[in-house]
C-alpha cells in the first residue's frame, strides 16, 4: 500500500514536490501554483470533492491547467427518497459524461448508511463504470470490493479490514506538515506492511482456496522500496 497526502487545495504545493504522489481536498479556489508548469511533473493521485454541488466542483477541477488527477472522489450520503435517487443518478450521468475521454474515473465515498441503496441504484442503472473510496466507515466491503479503488485514512488507522482484500490502492493521509506526515506515513507503513497475498483469497473455479507457495522464497531485491 502506497501512502500519499492528502492536501488542502489552498495549500502552497511546493514544500510537497519532493515527496511524489499527493491528493487534494478541494477547497474552492485553488492556490495558483497547482496549475504553474513548474509543478506540472507533481501527479495528482485523486481530488475529493466536498459533494456540495458535485457536477460544477468536477468541471471545476477539470478545467484546471496541469492538474489531470486520476480519480475524482465523490461523497455520497443515503439517499433520503426517490427523488434524491433520481437527482443522485442525473448527477453521476453527468460526471461520467464531463470525464469521458479525459483518462480520469469516479470513485464514489459512500458515507454510512449509503451502500446498500446506492448499489441498488447502480444496479438498477447498470451503472459500472464507477468505483468506490474506502475509509473507516466503510460498510459491506465484499460488496465493494471489486471495485475499492482509492481511499483516504486517518493517521493510527486500523487498515486490517483490507488485509484480507489484498492491498491494492493509494491511501491518502491528511497532512499539513510535510514532516509530520512522514512520521505519520512512516507509523502507518510499519503497522501495515505491503502483502503478496490477500489473508482470505476466493475460491478458484474448480473450488480450491488459492494460497501462497509456502516454498517461494522472494529474493532480497522484493525489500526494497
Amino acid at each position: 500500500m502506497r501512502f500519499v497526502p492528502l492536501l488542502s487545495s489552498a495549500l502552497d504545493p511546493s514544500p510537497w514536490r519532493a515527496l511524489g504522489p499527493v491528493a487534494l481536498r478541494w477547497e474552492g479556489e485553488p492556490d495558483p501554483r497547482w496549475e504553474a508548469e513548474a509543478f506540472r511533473g507533481l501527479e495528482i493521485h485523486t481530488v475529493h470533492l466536498p459533494g456540495t454541488a458535485p457536477v460544477v466542483e468536477a468541471l471545476s477541477v477539470l478545467q484546471r491547467r496541469n492538474l489531470g488527477p486520476d480519480f475524482l472522489v465523490v461523497p455520497v450520503a443515503r439517499p433520503a427518497n426517490r427523488e434524491a435517487g433520481f437527482r443522485f443518478l442525473g448527477d453521476l450521468e453527468a460526471l461520467l459524461e464531463a470525464t469521458s475521454g479525459r483518462d480520469v474515473k469516479l470513485a464514489l465515498r459512500l458515507e454510512p448508511g449509503a451502500t446498500v441503496p446506492v448499489l441498488d441504484l447502480l444496479r438498477q442503472a447498470r451503472c459500472e463504470a464507477v468505483g468506490f473510496c474506502w475509509h473507516a466507515g466503510c460498510e459491506d466491503l465484499e460488496a465493494l470490493a471489486d471495485r475499492l479503488w482509492t481511499g483516504v485514512c486517518e493517521p493510527g488507522a486500523d487498515l486490517r479490514p483490507l488485509q484480507r482484500l489484498g492491498y491494492r490502492w493509494d491511501m491518502a493521509l491528511p497532512a499539513m506538515d510535510p514532516d509530520r506526515y512522514r512520521r505519520e506515513a512512516a507509523a502507518l507503513e510499519a503497522a501495515h506492511p505491503p502483502v503478496l497475498f490477500p489473508a482470505e483469497m476466493p475460491a478458484t473455479a474448480l473450488g480450491r482456496p488459492v494460497v501462497p507457495d509456502p516454498d517461494v522464497v522472494l529474493g532480497k531485491h522484493w525489500d526494497r522500496p
